[in-house]
């Protein structure tokens, strides 16, 4: 078997319309598919990221929140790469998202930090 890349993520959310609007307004992803998926009374909605990889955003009725701190098992965060961790955090502070302290990768050198998307999911900028 040879993985060739991250096709998608799949993101369940809480109120699909201020997770749509987050993800769309404020990080700028095109919305690609929206799709009602009635017998599950659940939306989904398809987002492109430039290296061509999605983000899959789905509405759960009843969905029981994530327990993130203390961190739990499972998958940490999402991690999104960008040219300038600088003007990535302060273009997010300018639309209201708290964004923490940029920081320097111990191992790589390179800058990331960390801000939430809209139910508190664990959200990274990676400087490449």
């Amino acid at each position: 078997m040879q993985i060739e890349g991250v096709h998608h993520a799949a993101i369940i959310c809480s109120d699909i319309h201020v997770s749509k609007a987050f993800y769309s307004d404020v990080l700028g992803l095109k919305i690609i598919a929206e799709t009602y998926r009635e017998v599950r009374d659940s939306w989904k909605v398809d987002f492109a990221l430039p290296d061509g990889s999605q983000i899959e955003l789905f509405s759960m009725p009843n969905a029981p929140t994530r327990p993130s701190y203390p961190e739990a098992q499972g998958l940490r965060h999402l991690a999104f790469k960008v040219l300038d961790v600088a003007q990535a955090k302060h273009d997010l502070e300018e639309q209201g998202v708290a964004v923490e302290p940029i920081r320097i990768d111990a191992f790589t050198g390179k800058a990331f930090t960390f801000f939430a998307d809209p139910d508190g999911l664990p959200l990274e900028l990676y400087q490449v």
